[in-house]
């Protein structure tokens, strides 16, 4: 039976017996026609309050004590290697024939074709 059951059971039937000892002389006594209210009221007090200790203590049990998994098995880190080094490439030379105003004095020039490589 898992622990939980015993324990609900076992506080029903505290509370069921608590209620019944208790209940039963008070009732007793108001058919016989006594009329000892202060003691049925501390009666029920008391027990009621001794019953709720026990069944407090009973629910009050420690928490099962969990376990971690163990650690996996220890594998080395993985290995890191340097980068290989990084290769610049020179851009291939490009050369174009354009026109270009070229001056000739202050007050005259001519286009002429000229070769630009970048």
């Amino acid at each position: 039976m898992p622990r939980i059951n015993r324990i609900g059971l076992l506080s029903a039937a505290i509370v069921a017996a608590g209620v019944g000892l208790t209940s039963t002389q008070a009732s007793a006594d108001w058919r016989r026609g006594h009329r000892y209210d202060g003691g049925a009221v501390a009666a029920g007090v008391i027990g009621g309050l001794a019953l709720g200790a026990i069944a407090g203590g009973a629910l009050a049990a420690p928490a099962p004590a969990y376990r971690y998994a163990p650690p996996p098995p220890y594998e080395p880190a993985p290995a890191y290697y340097a980068r290989p080094p990084v290769v610049y490439e020179e851009p291939p030379i490009v050369c174009e024939i354009r026109r270009e105003k070229v001056w000739l004095d202050s007050w005259t020039y001519e286009f002429r074709r000229v070769r630009v490589c970048n």
